[in-house]
Parts: structure tokens; C-alpha cells; sequence
């Protein structure tokens, strides 16, 4: 299976404009649905050279199948909040492992992070049990953390530590090997 991560870029943002206005991408995702294009357009201007924050464009055979993301990035303290959303055409078919993998890669080998960790909605199994099979591990329940349609929602927060991430992932002798614990 062909799938690779690319920078996104402005030719980009009408695919995010649709994936941010999809009712079933968006019922898990912690943000007001229905933007507008131009504010997505702004909020990508204002972005660009923001050197804590890293997306990235899932590609699947040619194909815009979604997006990853890497925010929050903090150097000093070598962590960062990690996001991903697949296009609702292209789930069931391993492609969030399969991105997710790639972000990792590039969180702890490239950037050197030593922590990723998420936050999911307690109701939502599917990406809970494909943050656990990739390692993550549940840290706390944050209570009614976010108001979403009328009701406040639990959200779990996970995370993986770098060391952990290439014990799981990385061949012997793999690119790059823990720094700092």
C-alpha cells in the first residue's frame, strides 16, 4: 500500500475545508464545525513560518486521504500534541496506522521530541484502539474537557515517549536512538 505524508500547502486547503465542514470527521475533532474558506485560508497565512506546529497532507495512491499534525510543539521540554483525521472515503483500510507511523517517525527522529500525546473523545473506541495498538497509553481522563453539541464530553489523553516509540518501531541500528530521558 502506497501512502506517504507531504507538507501541506496552500493547494491543500480546500480538501481541509472539507474534511473541517464533514459532520463524521468533525463529531470527534474539538472544534466548531463549518468554517469559513477564507478564515481556514487566514488561519494557513498566519501559520506558515509557525515553528510549532507541523501538517502534514496523508497521501494514499495519488490520492489526499487526509491529514496529520503535530502541534504544541515544544522544544525545550521536547513534546507535542499529535492529530490526525482520515477522509471518511478512505478509513477501514489501515491508512491512520500507517500515517500515524510516519508522524511518529518524524516527531521523534526528525524533530527529537521525547513525548507525543493526544487527546481523543472516551466514546470514540475506533482511534483509542489504533492509539494503543501504535503504543500510546492512556495518562487521565480530562472530565467534561470540551462542549460539544449540547453537551460537555470526556476525553482520554494518551501518550508514547520516544524511547518507547523505538523500542516498538525501529529496527536495531535504526536512525536514531533516545537522547535524553
Amino acid at each position: 500500500m502506497s501512502i506517504r505524508l507531504r507538507p501541506l500547502e496552500r493547494e491543500d486547503l480546500h480538501f481541509v475545508h472539507q474534511l473541517d465542514n464533514n459532520a463524521s470527521v468533525m463529531r470527534y475533532w474539538f472544534e466548531e464545525p463549518y468554517e469559513a474558506f477564507v478564515e481556514l485560508s487566514d488561519l494557513y497565512d498566519k501559520h506558515i513560518h509557525d515553528q510549532t506546529e507541523r501538517r502534514f497532507v496523508v497521501e494514499h495512491e495519488g490520492q489526499k486521504a487526509g491529514l496529520v499534525e503535530l502541534v504544541e510543539i515544544n522544544h525545550v521540554h521536547r513534546r507535542a500534541e499529535f492529530q490526525i483525521i482520515i477522509d471518511p472515503a478512505h478509513q477501514g483500510k489501515g491508512l491512520a496506522t500507517q500515517a500515524a507511523k510516519l508522524a511518529m517517525d518524524y516527531g521523534f527522529s526528525v524533530l527529537n521530541l521525547y513525548k507525543l500525546y493526544l487527546i481523543v473523545d472516551q466514546e470514540n473506541e475506533k482511534a483509542i484502539h489504533i492509539y494503543s495498538k501504535l503504543g500510546f497509553e492512556i495518562e487521565g481522563v480530562l472530565k467534561h474537557e470540551f462542549f460539544i453539541n449540547g453537551e460537555y464530553r470526556n476525553t482520554i489523553r494518551m501518550c508514547i515517549f520516544q524511547h518507547q516509540y523505538l523500542e516498538r518501531h525501529k529496527a536495531p541500528g535504526g536512525m536514531v536512538k533516545p537522547t535524553a530521558q
